[in-house]
């Protein structure tokens, strides 16, 4: 009978022992019964036996693949990333690609500078490269030129300073050549280079990820990228992407009747955005090199991030997609509930976590935190709004606005057991409470029990006893324990490591007794 079990944390279907042995056991049970006149069944030079072990053999690889196809066929037991984006197309969820980090630059140009500097997508800043990590590479996005007129900048300190430039982690490939039609229906076309962002920006495309021209003759067309070719009218001309499990990235054509054929002949050429991640989430000051605006560099101008890049993630696991598709399948795509704006916006990337509330009769407001915590950036917070443009009621205004992190302070005195090292109890205690405090496992209006905290660390092997005499929020009593236990958060309130300050910066203080080293 079929089994349901966990593995790797994982649900998987069991339909039952079928491995080697059983299989072997099983068919020298049928020995007695089946072939009575077969006395020397236990010998292993048996040619009997050696058909047995064969037929064994095959039929744990038989099975093997039976519980493989089995598990694949359904959402929730399903373990590979293909099977899981072919399941969910079936709904018209796509799987999200990496998000890029956000950040606002600032701009400083000599005191003598007067002329109209002119910003265009695809002009690059980065940081600097270190020994142990690559510089990430930054890029203005927006599809309209941005310009700075210096004559009307006041002075200050000698320089002249432009703040607020929005840009976004990544880089431009610009007019990639895909190829030229052959006037067949449902063309692909595979992009050439890996890491492809995709984002849903609506119909407010303040800035789009893919651009795609065919070129034949002198007549240049642009072509729009949807969803879902099935709403595509004959020679519409429209295409989609579809990102494999590799990351790779697809473009589809319609057939004619769905979506129209590139006339052949046609050169096909695109222009996309490739990048993402968590390596986009680069602390304040780091960006400090321009790659690739020669007209900031011909003027003398310097750059900087005065705050952190926020909204860099990897591309949408496995286990969140099979959780949080369901929620956006039963919205429809259409912003009405809280629920609806809450599941939306956590399909936009680079969106960690966000909760929704009607603020007025036609107004609602949503508070986000960005992928990894910090504020919400001035590029992630016009993207997500244009998102929005289209799935939200025509009547309704969404507005945004950052969370409130909440600081907490936690210190213990660990009693280690001999033979173990001070230190490396130590720092498997730090990592215990980071994990319990990491932006992932935590959530709005969360309450926070002391005795997790207890439990964390006395599971860890060397550690005699634990006496915690710190455990409170920020702007609380120092030195001080909740009598309840328990630290309760307001519902826009999200609980953090005071990464920043010395005695706390890895989710705790910890001072230790005992232990042998």
């Amino acid at each position: 009978m079929a089994e349901i079990k966990k593995q790797n944390g994982r649900t998987t279907i069991d339909y039952m022992a079928r491995d080697y042995g059983s299989l072997l056991q099983s068919m020298r049970e049928l020995i007695p019964t089946k072939l009575p006149e077969w006395k020397d069944s236990e010998s292993e030079a048996d040619f009997g036996n050696v058909l047995l072990e064969l037929f064994a053999h095959m039929g744990d690889i038989v099975g093997y693949y039976q519980d493989r196809v089995v598990s694949e066929s359904f959402l929730a037991t399903a373990q590979t990333r293909r099977s899981i984006i072919q399941h969910l197309r079936l709904i018209g969820y796509q799987l999200s690609t990496a998000a890029p980090a956000s950040a606002a630059l600032t701009l400083t140009f000599p005191e003598s500078c007067n002329e109209l500097v002119t910003l265009q997508k695809g002009d690059a800043f980065a940081t600097k490269s270190q020994k142990d990590s690559p510089s990430v590479r930054f890029e203005y996005t927006r599809e309209l030129p941005l310009e700075i007129d210096c004559s009307t900048i006041t002075p200050s300190g000698g320089f002249k300073v432009a703040e607020k430039i929005p840009i976004e982690e990544g880089r431009l490939v610009k007019d990639e050549i895909l190829g030229s039609s052959d006037g067949s229906p449902n063309q692909r076309y595979t992009l050439a280079h890996s890491g492809f962002i995709l984002r849903s920006l609506g119909q407010g495309k303040i800035q789009r990820d893919i651009i795609l021209l065919t070129k034949l003759g002198e007549a240049l067309e642009e072509w729009t990228l949807q969803e879902s070719l099935s709403f595509s009218r004959e020679g519409q001309q429209d295409f989609l992407i579809e990102v494999d499990e590799n990351d790779q990235a697809t473009v589809i054509f319609g057939d004619g009747a769905f979506g129209a054929i590139p006339a052949p002949g046609a050169e096909i050429s695109v222009s996309y955005r490739v990048g993402g991640g968590l390596k986009g989430n680069i602390v304040a000051a780091t960006i400090q090199t321009i790659v690739d605006a020669p007209q900031l560099t011909l003027l003398g101008a310097k750059v900087s991030n005065p705050n952190p890049a926020v909204g860099g993630a990897e591309r949408e696991t496995i286990e969140h997609a099979v959780k949080h598709a369901p929620h956006v399948f039963r919205s429809l795509k259409r912003a009405v509930t809280a629920g609806d704006y809450e599941a939306l916006a956590l399909d936009f990337p680079g969106v960690g976590k966000v909760r929704a509330e009607g603020t007025n009769w036609n107004t609602v407001t949503l508070f986000v935190a960005p992928e990894g915590g910090g504020d919400v950036s001035d590029v992630l917070q016009a993207n997500l709004l244009a998102y929005f443009e289209d799935k939200r009621p025509v009547t309704t205004v969404i507005e945004i606005q950052g969370v409130d992190y909440i600081k907490i302070y936690v210190t213990a005195k660990v009693e280690v057991e001999s033979y173990y090292s001070n230190d490396e109890i130590k720092d498997e205690v730090e990592n215990a409470v980071a994990a319990l405090l990491r932006f992932d496992a935590v959530n709005f209006a969360q309450t926070i029990y002391l005795s997790k905290f207890y439990e964390a660390i006395e599971a860890i092997n060397g550690v005699k006893g634990v006496n915690i005499s710190e455990f409170r929020k920020e702007n609380e009593t120092e030195d001080t324990v909740d009598p309840e236990g328990k630290l309760v958060m307001g519902s826009n309130e999200i609980p953090v490591i005071p990464s920043l300050e010395a005695l706390y910066g890895k989710g705790i203080y910890v001072m230790t007794e005992g232990g042998g080293i």
